[in-house]
């Protein structure tokens, strides 16, 4: 089982720059402690964060599709948060998901993909003109919530309960 990754207690000053709003952030925002919520639609999320960072299809608007589990992706998204002119990133998710919430949002998630197989075009043709990978990025994250993401969310769901990391002798939650 893999720990949970406190990335908010790591943010330090960088804290100030997520400044997001959590009743404006994305419905695509995979749970967890950091979102986009009313960010610029400039497509500079990806350029620093690209394995974190998706564009909503209408606006272009930025979202979180997968929460750093590393320091490394951590700094790409203080990094993604900080060019973003409207300081639309938020890292206070850990405040308002309850483990009913993310279950809910699990249970919906058929609507995500469903959404990104729905913007396939319009990501390939933006693909064609910025070439950021975005269409390659919505497949990852379908594939990611068809895949890991259960086992993250679990693991997410006891630190939401317990305010801790689980240990290997802790039993983690259902979805």
């Amino acid at each position: 089982m893999e720990p949970y990754f406190d990335a908010v207690s790591l943010l330090g000053d960088a804290r100030a720059s997520f400044r997001g709003h959590w009743g404006e952030r994305q419905w695509l925002n995979v749970p967890g402690p950091f979102y986009g919520a009313g960010t610029d639609n400039c497509g500079t999320g990806r350029l620093h964060a690209p394995g974190l960072v998706l564009y909503e299809g209408d606006h272009f608007t930025e979202y979180v599709y997968r929460q750093p589990r590393t320091c490394e992706q951590l700094q790409s998204l203080v990094d993604a948060a900080e060019a973003d002119p409207f300081s639309g990133y938020g890292c206070d998710g850990d405040e308002h998901w309850t483990p009913a919430a993310v279950r809910e949002w699990w249970r919906d998630r058929g609507r995500i993909r469903e959404y990104l197989a729905d913007r396939r075009g319009v990501w390939e043709a933006d693909d064609r003109k910025a070439g950021q990978g975005t269409a390659a990025a919505a497949l990852d994250y379908a594939s990611y919530l068809d895949g890991e993401l259960a086992a993250h969310l679990r693991v997410y769901l006891f630190r939401l309960d317990e305010r801790r990391s689980p240990t290997l002798g802790d039993k983690l939650p259902q979805l």
